[in-house]
């Protein structure tokens, strides 16, 4: 009769440590499902919002960040493209046309940022939403502006399809190497200075 303390002790403490294991694990499981969470939402390991000043004080940031639209557009030799081709990359895709003053003014802002960025995985799509009747215009005018590439969207679809409508000319939507939106700006900004690289180096350092 006297061992039995020590044999019901036993199954005790057996029974703490697997409590203590448990209590381990799910520790465990909350900081993997903490680490996927951010992986999936990068607002949560990247803070954009604090960059939000001078030229890009008009920034605005997705309330659920999602891809980007499957929308199909035009490429310099009439090819067809999805900002899913350009994934791997951080995708500064401006929306465009020759009758827009604002877009035409800040055109060269982003040529000076797309030569900047050259060798780097960072992609200046400037979408030209021009019609057929001034396609030639728009091509020319963009040849102007080396190393940007033409790109052409003349059903203007593209602008509608976003989340939401990027429906005021010029709007630039930024996407990170994930292919998910980070930031937008309706209107013309300088894209060559000093706040538009600080939030590119940004998206940039994203892994």
């Amino acid at each position: 009769m006297s061992q039995a303390p020590e044999e019901t002790a036993k199954p005790r403490s057996g029974l703490l440590k697997g409590a203590l294991w448990g209590v381990a694990l799910l520790g465990v499981a909350a900081v993997v499902y903490i680490m996927a969470q951010a992986s999936i939402n990068p607002r949560q390991t990247t803070s954009l919002k604090s960059l939000a000043k001078g030229e890009m004080a008009k920034l605005v940031f997705p309330a659920e960040a999602g891809p980007a639209p499957a929308t199909s557009f035009q490429g310099a030799k009439g090819e067809t493209l999805r900002l899913a081709d350009f994934k791997g990359k951080v995708v500064v895709v401006n929306m465009w046309a020759t009758w827009c003053g604002p877009c035409v003014i800040e055109m060269p802002t982003l040529a000076k940022l797309a030569a900047e960025y050259q060798g780097q995985p960072l992609a200046v799509v400037a979408v030209s939403v021009d019609g057929d009747r001034d396609a030639d215009k728009a091509r020319a005018f963009i040849a102007q502006h080396a190393p940007l590439v033409f790109y052409r969207d003349p059903k203007l679809k593209l602008p509608y399809d976003f989340k939401p409508a990027a429906t005021g000319m010029p709007t630039t939507v930024i996407f990170g190497k994930d292919g998910v939106e980070r930031a937008r700006l309706a209107g013309g900004a300088d894209w060559s200075g000093p706040e538009a690289k600080a939030v590119i180096d940004k998206v940039l350092a994203e892994s």
